[in-house]
């Protein structure tokens, strides 16, 4: 039963590098807060927030998780993320439904890749953002300086609101202005903080001159407005093990960081009958229409579906009727839960900015629009700056009619993860499960086989390399064929020229006269397109061209649309072949970050996989970043070849670029073992 209010919602969503400690600080903060009995272990795989049997397992996050805290008349809903850059995805994808991101670093280890990304990522989107510095009680820790690195690398407006004391502990800068601290004056730090919030505020800042001090209440409206702006960031220090700084931690929480109500807007697409603009949900309005959104779908052994959602307006009841995106058919809320890991409380109430979820809805699905009116059929989760998946596997069936449970199966777990997807691949007629990286795709064959009870062949996948041309030709073909009875008739004559890359493919239309009747034209073209997915050079798709039908003949009994289907087709290859026909292959924009005293190894390795190197950068702590541009199939087996040169201490990213020419070598390559396929 829901017994707070809006204002009493904090939405926090724990990121940062994987290892941070994020699930054991989502342990502490929980025992703390009385929400559990015992904390639990990574190690030991009794977690809340990683329950998962892969999790447990692999001993590390591979999905977010949700739970729930009250303390101090707050209620926090805490969503432990994964912090493997395999699962970014899965980190992500739920943080539209926070009104914070708290990005936890690893004070041993220091600013990390994932760090850096993640805290890039909240600033271009205008997330409100803090620091927490965990495990301060390493002995190999050196919080002083990692802070200066901090407010190097992320700016000044990286601020502590608490700092290490000197006896264990830690001493409160925002609230407080006296104790020893282990480094700096928490009085000095105190006013750093307070000069830093009146800044946004010109009347309070006039009012901190003439008095010199300023009350916490005068300072709650102007702090949140500097959280929103990203004019302060607070840092926090504690240590999940030994539980320091977690009460203080509570604290902030519940005090400093937004509620609903305070947070930066949540915006929603609203396209109305072509009329693009940005619609902000009201979430003080408990009343009258509702608006969800879904940022998480699973599917859970006991309730089947399960649909986890952001309640940005309107309140939402037990057998409250509500429709999802532009559906005409609306579901009724059989049971509302609160989730608290794997279990799911049920409530008869989620009130504006609470986090909720319902079983058992079939049109469910990540970014979904849950509403009550039809005034909110227009409505659309602005899409989110995901990496796009480049690791693939092509999936085999090891027994015989496992087809149909291989495919419910990918639909499944794709669903749950927005950055794993499923290619059918027809010119190699492959099916490939794209994701990461290799420990991404691990895991979700792992899903497979283990939760649907299937067994999964697996191979790298064909290049999926394309076919175009360099130069304009024509192209002409005649298709007569005579049976006993009504015969074939259809002949086309065509011109096709190269497109920009990435274009496509564009058909035009020039006939006159009647010499082919309109009726065919769309034949014609249904001819092309089938040319179109298996080139003549090497099987493969062709893309960036465009075909213009300008003359042919028809006849008024043999003709019809098979007749003009083929000799579409067969016109088109003919101008193909005299177009100066090249193959293509994929390219991807490649960032590795690794030890500066790995670059050597890196760099010869890029070059030998014909990589193009565009930038190298210090990132600081003797860490290193390349950019570079890589053909895809270069990069079969470079995951295992990262850690190889960094000793395990390297990480990648790929994404999609372009097509760009192959070699001729490759070229002459490829297309003789095509032509040695197709004879045999």
């Amino acid at each position: 039963m829901t017994t707070y209010r809006t204002e009493d919602i904090r939405n926090i969503a724990l990121v940062g590098h994987g290892g941070a400690g994020k699930t054991t600080l989502t342990e502490a903060l929980l025992y703390q807060s009385g929400a559990i009995t015992q904390q639990g272990s990574v190690d030991k795989g009794n977690t809340i927030s990683d329950f998962e049997p892969e999790e447990q397992r692999h001993h590390h996050s591979i999905s977010s998780a949700v739970v729930g805290i009250d303390h101090d008349g707050a209620h926090i809903n805490l969503i432990d993320t994964p912090g493997s850059p395999d699962f970014i995805g899965q980190a992500l994808s739920v943080v539209p439904a926070a009104d914070a991101m708290a990005v936890v670093i690893n004070a041993q280890n220091g600013i990390e890749p994932m760090t850096r990304r993640l805290l890039e990522w909240a600033a271009n989107h205008n997330y409100c953002r803090m620091i927490v510095i965990n495990k301060i009680d390493d002995e190999e820790s050196h919080p002083s300086k990692l802070l200066d690195e901090i407010q190097e690398t992320f700016g000044k407006e990286c601020l502590p609101v608490n700092l290490p004391a000197k006896d264990g502990g830690v001493v409160d800068c925002f609230f407080g202005t006296e104790g020893e601290t282990a480094f700096s004056s928490v009085a000095d730090m105190h006013t750093a903080l307070v000069d830093q919030v009146v800044e946004v505020d010109e009347a309070l800042m006039e009012l901190y001159l003439e008095q010199g001090e300023i009350s916490p209440q005068q300072l709650h409206d102007p702090l949140e407005k500097a959280l929103r702006d990203g004019h302060l960031i607070p840092v926090c220090f504690a240590s999940a093990r030994s539980g320091e700084g977690i009460d203080e931690l509570l604290n902030v929480f519940s005090k400093l960081m937004p509620n609903p109500i305070e947070g930066t807007p949540h915006r929603f697409l609203e396209d109305d009958h072509g009329k693009r603009d940005w619609f902000i949900p009201d979430v003080k309005k408990s009343e009258g229409h509702v608006l969800a959104h879904v940022f998480k779908v699973t599917y859970d052994p006991f309730v089947g579906k399960l649909g986890m959602f952001r309640i940005h307006q309107g309140t939402i009841n037990k057998d409250t009727m509500l429709l999802v995106d532009e559906g005409k058919k609306p579901f009724k809320v059989g049971h509302l839960f609160h989730i608290q890991g794997k279990e799911h409380i049920e409530t008869d109430t989620g009130v504006p900015g609470d986090i909720c979820a319902v079983a058992k809805v079939d049109e469910l699905h990540l970014d979904a629009i849950l509403h009550n009116s039809h005034d909110e059929d227009h409505l659309h989760a602005p899409s989110l700056d995901l990496p796009q998946p480049m690791a693939g596997l092509a999936l085999d069936p090891k027994s015989r009619g496992d087809e149909q449970k291989i495919a419910e199966a990918l639909e499944r777990v794709s669903a749950e993860d927005p950055c794993l997807q499923v290619e059918h691949e027809p010119s190699t007629h492959e099916t490939i499960l794209r994701g990461l990286g290799e420990l991404h795709l691990r895991v979700a064959m792992e899903k497979i086989e283990e939760r649907y009870n299937v067994k999964v062949g697996t191979h790298t996948p064909t290049v999926a390399y394309r076919e175009t041309i360099t130069a304009p030709a024509e192209g002409h073909f005649r298709h007569k064929k005579q049976t006993g009875g009504a015969g074939q008739f259809g002949e086309v004559f065509l011109r096709i020229a190269p497109l920009p890359r990435g274009t496509g493919f564009e058909f035009e239309n020039k006939v006159v006269g009647g010499v082919i009747p309109g009726g065919f034209i769309p034949a014609v073209e249904k001819g092309v397109r089938q040319a179109l997915e298996q080139g003549p050079l090497a099987g493969h798709r062709v893309q960036d061209v465009k075909v213009t039908v300008y003359d042919g003949k028809h006849h008024t009994v043999d003709s019809n649309e098979v007749s003009f289907v083929t000799a579409g087709r067969k016109a088109f290859l003919d101008a193909f072949s005299k177009a100066k026909p090249i193959l293509l292959e994929p390219v991807v924009a490649v960032e590795v970050t690794a030890p500066h005293n790995s670059m050597g190894d890196i760099s010869g390795d890029l070059a030998s996989r014909r990589g193009r190197i565009n930038d190298t950068q210090s990132l600081g702590n003797g860490i290193m970043r390349i950019s570079a541009q890589v053909p895809l199939g270069e990069l079969d087996d470079y995951s295992s070849r990262i850690k190889s040169m960094t000793g395990g201490e390297g990480t990648f990213t790929m994404e999609p670029l372009d097509y760009e020419q192959v070699p001729p070598d490759l070229q002459r390559r490829l297309m003789a073992g095509y032509k040695e396929r197709t004879v045999h």
